[in-house]
């Protein structure tokens, strides 16, 4: 096994020089305001580019996407160029880089996302929860996520293509490839478990129905 693992693999139409992934590691570093990602972020994953593919942190598809401060996105033009420093980097390391691209849903506060209200599958806020705001106090930190609201269809359509928009961005921005983040909590995850879900419509109940966004998302 210690042997294979050093081997290249082949992934659809690339070829990994070893199977070893770097997964994606929130780390709130990318210029602001803007939530650009910048030339530290570049060295950063140049410096880890011997694996066979590097998975970005995660990077908000819009403004309310996001959940934590300093967090890059990937919906502007500026942030599309921040992130071609990142991929440029990594492939003259001779690696390979996806984007992860996350939409947290409630998992978020109104100081991070203009003010606004979150958007969930469901008006059910996630009980012990905290994330990290910068409300441009002296002293950034962990507050409550706050209730959320449930979206509307017009929310899942345009969030829908939000994803569609960002995928066309990393294509732009040189990535190899997307993952979508749809664990832990966030908006995807957030309509796929019942106990986030309490919809009554195409998007809840039964599981296929839960899967429905997702599934529309892919």
């Amino acid at each position: 096994m210690s042997k294979s693992l050093f081997q290249p693999i082949q992934l659809g139409s690339l070829t990994l020089k070893n199977r070893i992934v770097m997964p994606p590691m929130t780390r709130s570093r990318s210029t602001q305001p803007g939530d650009v990602a910048n030339d530290m972020m570049a060295m950063y994953y140049a410096q880890r580019a011997s694996a066979g593919l590097i998975v970005s942190e995660g990077t908000q598809i819009s403004p309310n996407a996001k959940g934590y401060a300093w967090t890059p996105g990937i919906y502007t033009t500026e942030q599309i160029e921040g992130w071609r420093k990142v991929t440029q980097a990594v492939h003259a390391e001779n690696g390979a880089i996806f984007a992860q691209l996350w939409h947290v849903g409630r998992v978020t506060h109104p100081d991070n996302i203009g003010g606004e209200q979150p958007i969930s599958s469901s008006a059910l806020k996630a009980e012990n929860v905290k994330v990290f705001v910068d409300n441009g106090s002296d002293e950034p930190g962990f507050v409550d996520v706050v209730q959320p609201r449930a979206m509307t269809k017009a929310d899942i359509q345009q969030v829908i293509a939000d994803y569609r928009q960002a995928a066309l961005n990393a294509v732009e921005a040189g990535f190899d490839g997307i993952e979508l983040h749809a664990a832990n909590g966030y908006l995807i995850n957030q309509f796929i478990d019942s106990e986030a879900n309490s919809r009554t419509d195409e998007y809840g109940g039964r599981l296929e129905n839960r899967l429905r966004f997702l599934d529309e998302v892919v």
